[in-house]
């Protein structure tokens, strides 16, 4: 997620008008307290750390140290990035069909994008693209030696699935596919072939917009 101003935008009713970093972080600490005390840790938060998304990850420890930062607010940061988690899981929620690409790239953000080592995931579709799973099959360095053909295949037929959507993370945040992962892709298209199972898409998930291969006609 990129920095400034439109981290987490929200409309505020009424007014048509979008709120800052500052604003949206004060909001979410003030309860309870003083509203000028928070948005000076706000701001204070914002500049240590430099994004909203870097102070949502950031240590404990580190957001303890800052000013008017305690327990309290420190579990409310703590439970946003999972709370946003869980938010775009229930988007593609298992039975109901896939409105768009868009709810799909959104989802495996949300899963993914906040990873510090990569990790190989497999959306499982029914023939109407309805969700039958999400397994998270592979951890460590994408490459032809770590994702197993026939791990993929083994569990696309457990779910009975008829499409597979594929997944990674690029922990550096550049979403552009490596020559490893157009070989990977094309080794899991053959192998899923074989047993009459679409591949519909590899997506991978930067810091940005997720790239599909798909959509750069590598499958």
């Amino acid at each position: 997620m990129s920095s400034g101003s439109h981290d987490y935008e929200i409309m505020e009713r009424g007014t048509g008008r979008q709120q800052t970093d500052d604003q949206l972080l004060t909001a979410l600490i003030s309860a309870g307290g003083s509203t000028a005390a928070a948005a000076s840790a706000a701001s204070q938060l914002l500049h240590r750390f430099g994004s909203l998304r870097a102070v949502l990850h950031a240590d404990a420890a580190a957001i303890l140290a800052c000013n008017g930062i305690g327990r309290a607010r420190l579990g409310v940061l703590r439970a946003l990035p999972e709370l946003a988690r869980r938010y775009y899981a229930e988007s593609l929620p298992s039975g109901e069909a896939i409105r768009s690409p868009s709810d799909t790239e959104a989802f495996l953000q949300a899963r993914m994008r906040h990873l510090d080592h990569e990790l190989f995931c497999c959306l499982f579709l029914d023939n109407r693209h309805r969700v039958l799973g999400f397994e998270e099959l592979f951890r460590g360095t994408i490459d032809g030696t770590s994702v197993y053909p026939r791990e993929v295949v083994k569990e696309a037929l457990a779910v009975n699935a008829a499409a597979v959507i594929l997944a990674h993370n690029h922990p550096s945040g550049v979403a552009e596919p490596s020559q490893a992962d157009e070989r990977i892709t094309k080794r899991l298209k053959s192998a899923l072939d074989l047993v009459d199972i679409r591949l519909l898409d590899h997506l991978i998930i930067g810091d940005g917009r997720a790239t599909s291969l798909a959509r750069r006609g590598l499958i």
